[in-house]
């Protein structure tokens, strides 16, 4: 399934919903220099000015006559995910009071911003869109509280304030070729280098993030135009002269803190990058800035996403707004300023463009899909601490690094009060060394690793992945637009109170209860849809019955689009399942195996729809299918089904009629299939013939068992059989009863004999033991004849043998093996056999009595 997903464009924040494409991680908290960033940015653009470059302002009155000139539009460079930038975003909403706002996004994702007001809705959620004839096709865009964005459609349904998105449509990017987009180099390497800074990231969250600062947008946007001006557009082909020397360095009385966000991060805003494999592909070489800055490249995708976002603002306006707040990443800034210019150009870029039929919907989103490790991320690498930076304006540090205690301690390591008050000093001292006006994540860190990981770095792991990252997963309202198959699971999720969540937990089912059982239907159902929700894996209550699963569940953001793929079965889970596995079975490639295994996943997902027709499909397939390797691997799927069968209530009487044929072609097959082998095909079909006895075992039906055993006594008779098959035979035959030890010994003998190579005599043994290392345990006459036969090996037949032989023995448990070397110690090779009876102890008999007479009357 290909799914594209939020990419970097070349900016300094365009990651976020102007495009599907993993946003640039940005870290910021609250400082208290507001000042310094404003100054800063603005000493970076009057350097670039007075090189030559001539900026606008971010700002201003419309000059098109049919706007209206009284029309104020105020442009927002922000970076996406970043909490500096949401904070900065806030407050100069809160001052500019519009009476519209545009946000980077989908276009026609207008409608659901309403959402937004839902009480139910929590971030971090995702707009997903898709192509309803093909759901594979689809693109996220998303959103978590400490996004901009998402804070500027918050102030927008707080102040009833009117929120459009003013992007390319989901029409249109859908449609356009993945490969049309271009590449170039990190905008803000060149800012960063002459600034001393080796990252673009950290001098970014240096003077942005970390220190908010509503009135920063406007220098913002002046320095992004002195870089547009150097740029090569890849729509002309043309590159601008070399471009003039930027004096970056910040003012030297202005302070300026290190990142909140600690170590480097990815590249801000590259250009749009998609492979079929994850959505995305890592920015190259040139695109990174520690790397050679490669030439600034403003590719003709991003030209046409901006003719498409003033064509929004132009009938906006023409709307009759009149204060216009217009939010976006800070490279399309520029683009976005007044005056507009005239429509025509516009129009030109935005003809023609593919489009294709797009639905549209909120999702939930997690913590762990923002990171850029994720392949379904926004390149954000620590969004839990930034998350926490946002929510936690008082002592954030203090209050951060007690969650760490409360996290250490979940897993049973000693964290004390003492701790947390070290480990704050320390954040607090290391910060004070390196200039910074708060510690940030890096500071924090080592903190951490220091005072309450002891250097510990599995300890720390922890911490990261559960805090650092996190798992928090968003929700949506019930009414949220989706498919009838998503209603149908959230119903059900509701009715047996399973929750959606982003951590693991196991769930135990007991299958005598009937909420137990319904939970395992849902289960089975959505693994047959390819929503695999829930893993059947081991429990803690160990049991080999049929009444109990333990399953696995973790919930992740991209099987809402595995459920829009799966709703063109049916608008229900259980419709649908039906539908599908009917379908899959109908193939002319389906194999016997396949068919059984389906048919006992039908029983386990209670789909009485399709049973009737898979048994008479499975039943047909069986009739023309000679491959006696075929039928064994279908007849355990089957005896497992009449199991569940019987602890489920479902009447199976139809399916043993199949087993039943089955077992008679197996029968009939087996013993001419069991000749000629090599030695893998003879383990192959060994492996097969050891689970279909235990499937007929299991079964417990004495036609069958009888049958059964009748063919593997034949197969046991044949000299021309693989040691592994006849050796194994032998066992299963004196398991189950029907030759005594004595013709066991006789048939071993046998096997050993000098007629054979030891190559063959070792194959025999392996088949006669493979597994079973407590024979030679309690059958000392056993031990004894396979350490003769040994003992007489010269040294190249014992070197030839001595691989299967190691092979058969490494299969043996630990203990199992000790205690076969203690009887050769005990023993040796004599036989425990005597000439006459043992003699009767008495004394130790009375003894047994008295306890099996106490034992008794407490039992009594």
């Amino acid at each position: 399934m290909s799914q594209r997903n939020k990419t970097t464009h070349p900016a300094t924040g365009d990651t976020a919903p102007g495009d599907p494409a993993s946003a640039a991680d940005i870290a910021g908290s609250a400082g208290s220099d507001t000042g310094d960033t404003a100054e800063t940015l603005e000493a970076v653009t009057s350097a670039a000015a007075g090189a030559g470059a001539e900026t606008g302002p971010s700002a201003g009155a419309s000059s098109d006559p049919l706007l209206g000139a009284a029309a104020v539009t105020r442009v927002f460079g922000i970076r996406h995910h970043g909490p500096g930038s949401a904070r900065s975003l806030r407050h100069a909403l809160e001052e500019f009071r519009p009476d519209a706002i545009l946000i980077e996004g989908p276009a026609d994702a207008d409608p659901l911003v309403g959402f937004v007001a839902a009480d139910t809705m929590a971030p971090p959620v995702a707009l997903l869109a898709y192509v309803p004839d093909s759901p594979a096709r689809a693109a996220f865009w998303p959103f978590a509280v400490f996004s901009p964005e998402w804070q500027a459609m918050r102030y927008g349904v707080d102040h009833a304030v009117p929120v459009r998105f003013c992007d390319l449509p989901a029409t249109n990017v859908l449609a356009a070729d993945d490969d049309a987009r271009g590449g170039g180099a990190d905008p803000l390497a060149a800012l960063a280098s002459a600034a001393g800074y080796d990252d673009a990231e950290r001098w970014w969250d240096a003077v942005v993030e970390s220190v908010p600062d509503s009135a920063a947008f406007d220098a913002i946007t002046e320095a992004m135009t002195v870089l547009r001006e150097d740029a090569r557009h890849s729509a002309t082909g043309t590159t601008p002269p070399a471009p003039p020397r930027l004096d970056v360095s910040t003012p030297s009385d202005a302070a300026v803190p290190d990142p909140v966000s600690g170590s480097p991060l990815d590249a801000p805003d590259l250009p749009e990058k998609h492979s079929a494999a994850t959505g995305f592909e890592s920015p190259t070489d040139a695109e990174r800035p520690d790397t050679a800055i490669a030439p600034l490249l403003v590719d003709h995708h991003t030209l046409v996403r901006e003719a498409h976002m003033r064509q929004v603002m132009r009938q906006v306006l023409k709307g009759g707004a009149q204060r216009l707040a217009v939010v976006c990443g800070a490279w399309h800034a520029p683009a976005l300023a007044e005056p507009l210019g005239p429509a025509a150009p516009d129009m030109r870029l935005l003809k023609g463009l593919p489009k294709t039929k797009a639905a549209l919907t909120w999702v939930p989103w997690t913590h762990s899909r923002l990171a850029a490790g994720s392949g379904y991320g926004a390149g954000v690498t620590s969004p839990g601490w930034y998350h926490h930076l946002f929510t936690e304006t008082e002592r954030p540090v203090a209050r951060w690094l007690t969650k760490v205690a409360g996290v250490l301690r979940t897993h049973d390591l000693p964290v004390s009060s003492a701790h947390i008050i070290e480990a704050v000093r320390l954040a607090d001292t290391l910060a004070a060394l390196r200039g910074r006006p708060l510690p940030g994540l890096s500071e924090v860190t080592e903190a951490v690793r220091s005072v309450m990981c002891g250097g510990d770095e599995t300890m720390l792991r922890l911490v990261i992945d559960e805090l650092v990252v996190g798992e928090t997963l968003g929700g949506v309202p019930e009414d949220t637009p989706t498919v009838p198959l998503a209603a149908d699971l959230r119903a059900r999720c509701k009715t047996l109170r399973l929750k959606q969540e982003a951590l693991a937990r196991n769930v135990d089912l007991d299958l005598r209860k009937e909420r137990d059982v319904e939970r395992s239907h849902l289960l089975h159902r959505l693994r047959l849809l390819g929503i695999g929700w829930g893993t059947p894996t081991t429990g803690e209550v160990r049991s080999t019955g049929t009444f109990r699963e333990t399953w696995t569940l973790r919930w992740e953001p991209e099987f809402e689009v595995r459920i829009v793929e799966a709703a063109v079965w049916g608008t229900t889970l259980r419709t649908a399942a039906e539908t599908k596995i009917l379908d899959t079975a109908s193939r002319d490639d389906v194999t016997v195996t396949a068919l059984a295994a389906a048919l006992e996943t039908a029983l386990l997902a209670d789909l009485g729809g399709a049973t009737d027709g898979l048994i008479t499909r499975l039943e047909a397939a069986a009739a023309l299918d000679h491959d006696v390797t075929h039928l064994l691997g279908a007849l355990p799927g089957l005896t497992r089904t009449l199991r569940y069968g019987d602890v489920r209530g479902t009447d199976t009487k139809a399916l043993a009629h199949v087993a039943d044929g089955l077992l008679v072609r197996i029968c009939a097959g087996l013993p001419g299939a069991v000749t000629g082998l090599d030695t893998d095909a003879a383990q192959a079909l060994r492996t097969q013939i050891d689970a279909a006895h235990t499937a007929i075992s299991t079964r417990d039906d004495e036609h069958a068992t009888t049958e059964w055993l009748a063919t593997l006594h034949r197969i046991a008779d044949r000299d021309d059989v693989h040691g592994a098959i006849g050796g194994r035979a032998v066992r299963l035959l004196c398991d189950a009863e029907r030759i005594d030890d004595a013709e066991s010994a006789r048939r071993l003998a046998a096997a050993l004999s000098v007629g054979n190579t030891p190559a063959a005599k070792a194959a025999w043994i392996d088949g006669f033991l493979g597994g079973r290392g407590l024979l030679l345990v309690h059958d000392r006459e056993l031990l004894r004849r396979i350490d003769e036969w040994l003992r007489d090996l010269n040294e190249d037949q014992f070197v030839a043998t001595l691989p299967l032989l190691r092979r058969t023995f490494g299969s043996f448990e630990s203990g199992e093996r000790r205690a076969i070397s203690q009887a050769l110690r005990d023993t040796g090779s004599a036989p425990t056999t005597s000439d006459g009876p043992t003699p009767v102890d008495p004394i130790r008999g009375q003894l047994a009595l008295r306890a099996a007479t106490a034992i008794l009357g407490a039992a009594g």
